[in-house]
């Protein structure tokens, strides 16, 4: 699932009238910061993502699993023109794919030595954790009293994440790339999407 929001509290573009290309990309986890789940044979019921109330154009997408986000959607957003990128997982001890949480943190850090490698910088992706809910959704399944709710400080958490996103945005220069990306905004591009099945490291 793909949301652009565009706030005009901040913009990041350089011409006036027209509108704020998405500065931030973030990739979230569905299963982090939402109420647990029995899972029914129905399917999966759609993602309950946080809000974060951020105060700039922003591009959401939301991932079964950020184990399963590749280096090559990380280096598509930059591509796009985002100035950082940040992947929200499950705390590790609570990810529904198990590796899921430390796979997506392993390759942070390897794309983080590629964008120092290349020029752009490695401050300009970010990761963080949000409660999982693996055992929230174990034990309504099994009938057993759930454990304590996400939502106990989640509001403080998310306020977190956005702080610091604020405050590494204003840091940063406009990337480099977000010129091309402008000039190929009349062209097409296919979304690339993240299946739901494992991948290997």
């Amino acid at each position: 699932m793909i949301q652009d929001s565009a706030a005009p509290r901040v913009s990041r573009d350089g011409g006036a009238g027209s509108p704020p290309a998405a500065a931030v990309t973030v990739f979230l986890c569905a299963n982090c910061a939402r109420p647990g789940q029995a899972p029914t044979a129905a399917g999966r019921p759609r993602p309950d993502v946080p809000d974060f109330r951020w105060p700039f154009a922003t591009r959401s997408v939301v991932v079964p699993c950020t184990g399963r986000l590749q280096p090559e959607h990380v280096l598509k957003a930059f591509e796009r023109g985002a100035d950082l990128v940040c992947a929200v997982a499950c705390e590790e001890d609570n990810c529904h794919y198990l590796e899921g949480s430390k796979r997506c943190a392993r390759r942070v850090d390897y794309l983080r030595s590629i964008l120092e490698e290349v020029g752009l910088g490695g401050e300009r992706l970010m990761f963080f954790h949000l409660p999982g809910t693996a055992a929230e959704d174990m034990a309504l399944a099994a009938g057993r009293p759930v454990p304590a709710s996400v939502s106990n400080g989640l509001d403080a958490k998310v306020a977190a994440i956005r702080g610091q996103v604020i405050q590494a945005l204003g840091s940063l220069p406009p990337s480099p790339l977000r010129a091309a990306a402008a000039g190929e905004a009349g062209e097409s591009y296919q979304e690339v999407e993240i299946s739901d099945d494992d991948s290997q490291e």
